[in-house]
């Protein structure tokens, strides 16, 4: 679709329309208002719903090991919890890798375009692991190739926000950035709360009883296959690529140049890589320290992860948008302050939940758990692993409580950080150029190129801290899972006081008056 009156016709109420190949359109001017209320802000609406479909079924498969690497077991193969912790962590580091490339695609192939093939590419991860999962023989070698796969699904976010922030005004990006983005983050919570029951397995809080016919992983990832089918057909139908979009990618990897970029990548590990890598690793650490089933045909006691997994990441992807909304409304930089002050008074918390926590024993080694397999019903919990698994159901609602506050933060500062990018170029463009002149439109939509191109680094080198913290979890040289656990928090804390200072340091303080021109504070940031 083209919208073919060029800029600055007088004939801006209603620009007649026209197809063409491949829906792409001409003339897109989301900062004139007169254009944005008669035309713009129908077609932008389109596309971010469509957007957030995509994005959401990205996480989803993105996250998909999440809950059936803690199901494995169920299936009969037989992996270590450094192992486990470790097929969660790798599709968080290929998301990451992956998520430059993706978001350079967008202005190259239009985001119309690259939304169709990006969907497309969720069929490998979906249909190998609905195959490999029914062969009892597949090596962990070939799971983890698999859950590489799924980081396909992790570079979604990056090129469905580069191209969400072209259909939007400055004034509207923060919460147009902030649907989309939680649309996708929710993906996260609902395979976490959906995949048990479709699988077979318990859930929704214990309403659905496990099926008598065991696990059927394969079933969650038919499901998604038939999504990403679905996902291509929405954008090939309902989503537009933008003309002025189009950047070289040689032009948009400038934006390394920039300090700015790192600035914010940093502070984005805190807070996007927070959340990703703390919705991948909750079931395994409910798993670890609050539930014990030696075998499947044995009732298992203490904490259900398939109950609770998914709180987390609703949480954080419900404030997402908030965020977004609070940061158009007081600023970016201020609200992501006060987020990694509530990220560290609930990681603080956390630690002293798991303080109150007792240390389960080691499970049966390899003997007994061939003897338990033998005869199910013969089998009946030590009286310490029973005594130490009640004492820890006790504390777990302070546990999930106080973790649960720092998902909110988590969401909360995604929001509040994806509306500072697209200020701060916008504001360097500002500073470069005169009002009410042609340069300015050039400066400004330059700056816009170069916060997308942002988007895709700095939600790379964010998504990193989805594989940091799964693997420190799962620490190898912490033999303990709760010591494990322990010390990955005192690490968290640490990193949240850093992320502040620098929140504080780089955006909120005044600077000395010979540089107050270079100053982000106080300009919407």
């Amino acid at each position: 679709m083209t919208l073919t009156s060029p800029p600055g016709s007088a004939d801006t109420a209603a620009p007649p329309t026209q197809h063409r190949t491949g829906r792409w359109i001409d003339d897109w001017r989301p900062e004139d208002e007169k254009f944005w209320d008669e035309t713009g802000a129908r077609v932008a609406k389109r596309n971010l719903i469509w957007s957030i479909f995509a994005e959401h079924l990205g996480f989803s498969v993105w996250l998909i090991w999440s809950v059936s690497s803690a199901m494995l077991l169920a299936q009969g193969f037989e992996f270590t919890p450094q192992q486990l912790f470790f097929l969660v962590a790798i599709p968080n580091l290929v998301g990451s890798l992956i998520r430059v490339p993706y978001t350079l695609a967008v202005p190259k192939f239009g985001g119309r375009n690259w939304t169709m093939v990006s969907a497309a590419l969720l069929l490998i991860p979906t249909l190998s692991f609905a195959y490999f999962v029914n062969q009892p023989g597949t090596p962990y070698w070939a799971f983890c190739v698999i859950a590489a796969t799924a980081g396909f699904g992790g570079g979604n976010f990056a090129s469905s926000m580069a191209n969400i922030n072209f259909f939007y005004p400055a004034r509207l990006k923060g919460a147009a950035l902030g649907l989309n983005a939680a649309g996708g983050n929710l993906g996260v919570a609902l395979i976490q709360f959906f995949l048990p029951v479709i699988v077979g397995g318990a859930g929704i809080f214990g309403l659905v009883k496990a099926s008598e016919g065991g696990i059927h992983l394969e079933r969650a990832a038919w499901v998604y296959a038939g999504l990403a089918v679905t996902a291509v057909l929405a954008a090939f139908f309902f989503m537009d690529n933008l003309s002025n979009a189009k950047s070289p990618a040689k032009e948009q990897l400038q934006v390394l140049k920039s300090k700015q970029t790192w600035v914010m990548s940093f502070l984005y590990i805190g807070t996007f890589g927070s959340f990703i890598g703390y919705s991948a690793a909750m079931p395994l650490l409910i798993k670890v320290n609050f539930w014990r089933q030696p075998v499947p045909d044995v009732a298992g006691i203490g904490i259900n992860f398939v109950f609770y997994a998914f709180l987390g990441a609703l949480v954080g992807s419900m404030s997402r948008p908030l965020g977004g909304y609070l940061a158009d409304k007081f600023g970016g930089a201020r609200v992501t302050m006060v987020c990694f002050g509530g990220m560290i008074l609930g990681t603080l918390g956390v630690l002293w939940t798991l303080s109150l926590l007792e240390t389960l024993p080691p499970p049966p080694d390899a003997a007994a758990l061939a003897a338990i397999k033998a005869d199910p019903a013969a089998f009946s919990y030590p009286d310490a692993v029973q005594s130490a698994v009640d004492a820890n159901t006790d504390v777990f609602p302070l546990f999930l409580g106080m973790f649960l506050l720092i998902f909110f933060f988590t969401g909360i500062g995604n929001g509040s950080t994806y509306k500072m990018i697209p200020a701060i170029f916008r504001t360097e463009a500002e500073r470069a150029s005169t009002p009410n002149t042609p340069e300015r439109d050039a400066a400004l939509l330059a700056g816009t190129k170069k916060a997308s191109a942002a988007v895709g680094i700095i939600g790379a080198v964010g998504a990193i801290g989805g594989f940091l913290i799964p693997i420190t979890f799962g620490s190898p040289w912490v033999t303990d899972p709760l010591s494990a656990t322990k010390t990955a928090f005192m690490v968290f804390a640490g990193f949240y006081v850093v992320c502040a200072s620098v929140t504080f340091w780089v955006y909120l303080r005044k600077p000395h008056p010979a540089k107050a021109h270079l100053s982000y504070a106080g300009v919407g940031i």
